[in-house]
């Protein structure tokens, strides 16, 4: 009787450990990227940005009351998902004084603001550090009309939450990135890049640590050359400093999000110049290789009826996943990418 007893208890622990090495197994072999990538939804998209381009944040005008209320918005979203700071501590705000802001501003009269920044450690490399950006101010109250900027830059600026939240998610499950995040919101874009210049004259994290540098900057509407295909964002600048980031990026999205990369603002010869328009250009100027993600112009922009109800919240999602994607490989991949194209300054003079 012991001895059935005993082969029973021993049947049982094996059948027990086959069972959590095929559960370990069945795990390995799902495709981690795609699994924490689908936690990034349309809903929750527009849960958040409901919320921070509404009214009560007034249009988010650098260093005004709007524009305070949007970073503690910000700073509460990493607190309670336990994301911590790019700072140490429970400091999630750089801050950029008025003076620095004055000096480097042809406007004036700007008050102190602030960069948020949020941070996740890499499990390998954690000294690399991938960035992910977006402006976090608009254009606050003109003539008594509110500006929201939903699109500009509200759809980054809560991209970038969801996307934080997959990496955070990830982490816990221990698929954290081997390389380390640092999800940046920079503050003054509409003042002419301000927040993004403090911090690489400031940087929290080395430059020459930085791998680059996937800024978000309108990423939730069609613009009339897309009205009848409109799946489909404008990448920028993905080849001009590093030939891996930019074959890398075609890769992710051909396998995942199958989305039409135009490259038209590309060309060095467009006119409107956008390479040299959003917070990227600050990190390219260090030769830091960038990507910088944009759906365009609209009838809405820099107007009062930038509104989220007028966001395509489906395309946002498919947007913000090609971002994850891509931050995930580059995060991940075995060799970090270089700036092989990258500007000599002995050269260039």
């Amino acid at each position: 009787m012991k001895k059935i007893l005993y082969a029973a208890i021993t049947l049982a622990f094996i059948a027990c450990g086959s069972g959590k090495d095929a559960t370990k197994t069945a795990d390995e072999n799902v495709d981690q990227a795609a699994k924490y990538a689908s936690t990034i939804t349309a809903k929750d998209l527009g849960t958040h940005l409901f919320i921070y381009a509404s009214d009560e944040f007034e249009g988010r005008n650098t260093g005004e009351p709007g524009q305070k209320k949007a970073v503690e918005y910000l700073k509460n979203f990493y607190v309670t998902e336990g994301i911590a700071s790019g700072l140490g501590g429970d400091d999630y705000f750089q801050e950029v004084p008025a003076a620095w802001l004055n000096k480097n501003s042809r406007r004036g009269g700007l008050k102190s603001s602030e960069n948020v920044l949020a941070f996740i450690k890499g499990s390998e490399k954690p000294d690399e550090v991938v960035v992910i950006s977006a402006h976090l101010d608009h254009e606050g109250v003109k003539n008594g009309e509110i500006y929201n900027g939903a699109d500009d830059d509200g759809s980054g600026t809560v991209a970038i939450l969801e996307i934080a939240q997959a990496f955070k998610a990830a982490a816990d499950a221990g698929k954290g990135p081997k390389r380390s995040i640092l999800f940046l919101h920079v503050t003054g874009e509409e003042k002419g890049l301000l927040g993004s210049k403090y911090y690489t004259e400031n940087p929290v994290y080395p430059l020459a640590n930085t791998v680059c540098d996937l800024n978000i900057d309108m990423v939730g509407r069609i613009d009339d050359r897309h009205k009848a295909d409109p799946n489909y964002v404008y990448l920028i600048g993905s080849d001009k400093l590093s030939t891996k980031l930019h074959t890398l990026s075609e890769a992710v999205n051909k396998k995942y999000t199958n989305i039409n990369l135009d490259y038209k603002y590309n060309d060095e010869n467009d006119p409107n110049r956008f390479y040299y328009r959003s917070d990227h250009y600050n990190f390219a100027k260090h030769n830091v290789p960038i990507i910088f993600y944009f759906n365009g112009t609209h009838a809405d922009y820099h107007k009062p009826s930038d509104t989220p109800d007028k966001i395509n919240y489906e395309l946002l999602e498919n947007r913000a996943r090609l971002v994850f994607h891509t931050a995930w490989e580059v995060a991940n991949m075995e060799t970090r990418i270089v700036a092989d194209k990258a500007v000599i300054e002995e050269e260039s003079k």
